[in-house]
């Protein structure tokens, strides 16, 4: 190690001007190293960009590379080019001759410095050029503009010669009030973090030409009183103006610094691990110091002053993991002084276990790497297992994630109980880290049905060139079955013998996460032992280049506005009967042949349905992949509903494929369900309270579309259907039906014909049995339905006529008439459904109402019921206003009403009795009272005043 006597300017003593350019020197000695070990990693075109640059900033000249205009801001404080820099430009122009600066007053560039890995053991051929150029502050707009055009410039021509080169331009007089308006390097974060972007500044920037910074001459112990000893070492002329830059000093770090760090490293490091480690733990280091924080800006510069100049020393990747070694080591954490070791490895990447390229010396690189891991006492295994990091596979990358994400996840605690403890808790940082915390979440968080992604950046590429995938019973239950992936062309003697790579319940569930994590791809050869299943080659090919085609990789980033919100699904795809046979007993000739429904959910003659098995596979926002499994008679209906309930309120909908590649039927059956899928989400997309009917077999299903609570219900038969129908509904419920529920049913017009404050009466003629079938859709679509014997349609429809117009009476004597409370009124509305039975029923035609004579010869017959002390209300019957009530009558009371009646008819006639008028205000007090409870009251009633008729 190289190392002189320790230099110690103190501004007490007295300075003496040797001493600082002693240490001047010593710092320029460090940079020529480092300029020298950049030079050598670069191509001669971009080591002859490095060499031009500071002479192409320093003048204007049309026929130069990055020429704006006359006016242009040239001029790098104190430099003047040597003869080799001289005769490289005549290369490029020979008309071009050197003029240097004088009496031009002062230069309005003051400094170019190199940043980044160029001239560190993590240099790279890849690695661009990140460079500050510090200028004047009394620079105007105008010339602001010509400047940055000229960086420009120089940025595409440098491009022309192999070289990424970023020009940054800095103020270094704002830059130390901590103002800045852009980025500083191509890895900068943004201006919250100024002091810990100085830190590394200082620690690795090279000078390549202009003045030097002045905190290279102020002592470490004298940080506190930066501002202090740079004036005295200013105004008593120890040095000039013109010969340094002050950009500020580090004395003090704010906390909110550390969290705005940790937080950029976390989120390049949920992609890109091993790039971000070691950062985040120096932020770590930094932050378990605070507020006295030795960062290693100040041990780079303790170094100089005490004459400790080995470069290997001083190499910035060096000083860090140094730095990190100290800090595990006195923990005794060794499982993270390990990872950070690989990092600092694979960051080098120059693959020591194999031997240098024939004709060529060892790098310094691979040298100062060879001593490293020497230290560290890793053998040849360890070192050819992290040189081959480019063919590693599943197993080797689920071993080094598992220690990857568990550094994260602790980076990100730590990070969050700071901010905690050191009350820099601002909304601006609570905001960043519950995003932060949900982007990690999104990425390696485990739960129920999600594809674990496996490959954060560890490894290119996972495809395996063979693939065995098998189907067979579970150990643990022989009657259960499941799926193993293994590596390899396998026979059926073979694989048991081997273990798998992934095992999975469901085959979907292990192809996402094949396709997930790349380890199936267009070169993968698959061997299939199906098992038991109905799985064909075919199928299997389809199921996969569907999951390709549906969730393309590599994944789009996920916007920060997307994880302020909920998850919510952006891509689904449902696979129909995976490895399953709808038809397995019915060849295509006798499935051709039945007659009956082409439906895919009530199939032929044999009534199946042939939708047996669904797999949905969920894309979410946050990148989240998701499967689900879906079987049994309810799986259809239970997958549409979960898959609406997840859903955003906003109505937003997900792109959705529906897929189905089994043996029988297999296009007519995705078609089904994509269609049935559409027309639910167009409903459901209407973001009302509504309900859907659908029909499987001969099974009625209905899910009610609540925004955010859909539910499904299985009715089973007819009946069940027209009991739910008629139920009552706290608000309209508009009714829709698939396309194919109900066919050839009454129901399947009458349905869709609801209107919210109409009340619809629908009635159909049945010549054969000499009767007729009402039925009535109420205000809040409730359905009501009555068969009665046909003599007429004025007899049909009368009664129910003046029994409506007593309701709509009734509704309206309890509305406030000087208020605007009143609502629309309800409109009756009466259609006739042509032609009569038993032809199909095809159309409706509206009727007018019918219009009853003066002299009707129906009786008043009213109703009044209220509570009693059962289950059963209390009834009173008046007829033509004559009192009859159980009080009197007891259980006689319709055997006393219906004498009456016939008492009143001539010859005593025995045709049916109606209900007029009924009041249920004090039966339905508690309750919103609606058409659909009057009617089946009334329906009640006159069944027991009928029965009694026929049989007084």
């Amino acid at each position: 190690m190289t190392r002189t006597l320790e230099i110690r300017p103190d501004i007490d003593d007295g300075i003496d001007r040797k001493v600082l350019a002693q240490l001047r020197a010593r710092f320029l000695q460090i940079n020529q190293g480092r300029l020298q070990r950049a030079r050598q990693g670069l191509s001669t075109r971009q080591q002859l960009v490095l060499k031009l640059l500071p002479l192409l900033l320093h003048v204007n000249h049309p026929l130069l590379p990055g020429y704006v205009c006359a006016s242009t801001p040239a001029g790098l404080s104190g430099f003047e080019p040597d003869d080799e820099v001289l005769a490289e430009v005549q290369r490029l122009t020979r008309s071009f001759v050197y003029k240097p600066r004088r009496g031009q007053g002062a230069a309005p560039l003051h400094g170019l410095f190199l940043m980044g890995s160029l001239g560190t053991v993590a240099q790279a051929e890849q690695s661009d050029m990140d460079l500050w150029l510090c200028h004047a502050p009394t620079l105007s707009a105008r010339e602001l503009q010509d400047l940055r055009k000229k960086c420009d410039q120089l940025e595409s021509w440098a491009a022309t010669q192999g070289a990424e080169v970023h020009l940054f331009l800095v103020d270094p007089q704002r830059f130390a009030q901590g103002a800045r308006e852009a980025q500083l390097s191509s890895d900068d974060c943004g201006t919250t973090q100024h002091y810990l972007l100085l830190d590394e500044f200082y620690r690795t920037a090279i000078w390549l030409g202009g003045r030097t910074p002045i905190w290279w001459l102020v002592p470490v112990y004298e940080e506190p009183r930066y501002h202090d000893y740079c004036r005295t070492l200013l105004s008593k002329r120890f040095v000039r103006a013109e010969d340094v830059l002050d950009l500020g000093h580090l004395a003090y770090i704010p906390p909110e610094e550390f969290i705005g760090a940790g937080m950029w490293q976390l989120y390049k490091g949920i992609e890109s691990p091993y790039k971000s480690v070691l950062k985040l733990l120096l932020t770590e280091v930094y932050a378990s110091e605070h507020p006295r924080v030795e960062c290693l800006s100040l041990r780079f510069k303790q170094a100089v002053f005490e004459g400790r100049l080995d470069l290997d020393e001083l190499d910035p990747y060096i000083v860090v993991y140094r730095r990190l070694e100290e800090y595990l080591g006195a923990r005794g954490d060794r499982e993270r002084l390990e990872l950070i070791r690989r990092c600092l490895y694979l960051k080098v990447n120059k693959k020591i276990s194999r031997p240098p390229t024939r004709g060529r010396t060892k790098s310094w690189q691979r040298l100062l790497l060879e001593r490293l891991t020497g230290e560290w006492g890793w053998d040849a295994r360890q070192l050819s297992l992290l040189d081959s990091r480019s063919q590693w596979k599943v197993r080797q990358v689920g071993a080094e994630r598992r220690v990857l994400v568990n550094e994260l996840t602790y980076s990100y605690r730590f990070l969050s109980q700071f901010a905690r403890s050191a009350q820099t808790g601002s909304s601006l940082n609570n905001r960043d880290l519950n995003v932060l915390g949900r982007r990690l979440y999104a990425a390696f968080e485990r739960k129920a049905g999600k594809v674990e992604f496996i490959n954060p950046g560890i490894a290119p590429d996972l495809a395996e060139d063979t693939l065995t995938l098998v189907r067979h019973p579970s150990p643990e239950s022989p009657e259960e079955h499941q799926w193993a992936l293994f590596n390899g062309s396998l026979g059926t003697q073979e694989w048991p013998d081997f273990a798998p790579l992934k095992r999975a319940r469901e085959l979907i569930e292990l192809l996402a996460w094949c396709h997930r994590n790349g380890v199936i791809d267009a070169s993968t050869r698959l061997s299939l032992h199906p098992g038991n299943s109905d799985l064909s080659e075919f199928e299997l090919s389809n199921l996969i280049t569907s999951l390709q085609q549906a969730f393309p990789l590599p994944l789009p980033s996920v916007p920060e506005a997307a994880l302020l919100r909920a998850s919510r699904p952006s891509q689904v795809l449902l696979l129909v009967n995976v490895g399953v046979d709808p038809l397995p007993q019915h060849s295509q000739m006798n499935v051709h042949m039945t007659s009956g429904r082409t439906d895919a959910l009530g199939y032929s003659g044999v009534r199946e349905n042939l939708v047996l098995t669904l797999d949905q596979i969920v894309l979410n926002s946050w990148n989240e992949l998701q499967v689900s499994r879906y079987d049994g008679a309810d799986a259809l209906l239970d997958c549409l509903r979960d898959l609406l309930n997840s859903l955003p309120s906003d109505g937003a909908q997900p792109q959705v494929q529906v897929r189905c590649f089994c043996r029988n039927r297999a296009t007519a059956i995705a078609e089904r369900v994509e269609e049935l899928l559409r027309d639910l989400l167009a409903t459901y997309a209407e973001g009302r309270q509504a309900r859907y009917l659908v029909q499987i077999r001969q099974h009625y299903h209905v899910l009610q579309l609540t925004p955010g609570q859909v539910s499904h219900a299985v009715l089973g038969d007819l009946p069940a259907l027209l009991d739910h129908l008629g139920g009552e509904q706290e608000l309209y419920s508009p009714l829709h039906l698939d396309r194919h529920a109900l066919d050839g049913d009454d129901l399947a017009l009458i349905l869709p014909m609801g209107r919210p404050q109409c009340i619809q009466l629908f009635y159909r003629l049945h010549e054969s049995t000499g009767d007729a079938e009402l039925t009535l859709l109420d205000e809040y679509n409730a359905l009501w339905r009555r068969r009665l014997p046909f003599r007429d349609e004025q007899s049909l429809l009368t009664p129910l006529q003046r029994f409506l117009q007593s309701l709509l009476y009734r509704r309206n004597a309890m509305l406030p008439l000087d208020s605007g409370d009143a609502g629309p009124a309800l409109e009756i509305l009466y259609y006739q459904l042509l032609p009569a039975a038993p032809l199909r029923a095809q159309r409706l035609e509206r009727r007018p109402p019918p219009q009853a004579p003066v002299s009707h010869p129906f009786y008043d017959v009213q109703a009044i019921l209220e509570p009693g002390d059962g289950r059963q209300p209390h009834v009173t019957l008046y007829c033509n206003h004559r009192e009859f009530s159980e009080l009197e009558y007891g259980r006689e009371l319709y055997r006393a009403v219906a004498r009456h009646i016939l008492a009143q008819r001539a010859g005593g006639e025995r045709y049916p009795c109606y209900i007029t008028d009924l009041d249920l205000s004090a039966l339905l007090a508690s309750q919103q009272a609606q058409t659909v409870h009057y009617l089946r009251y009334k329906s009640e009633l006159e069944d027991a005043l009928n029965a009694a008729l026929q049989s007084a």
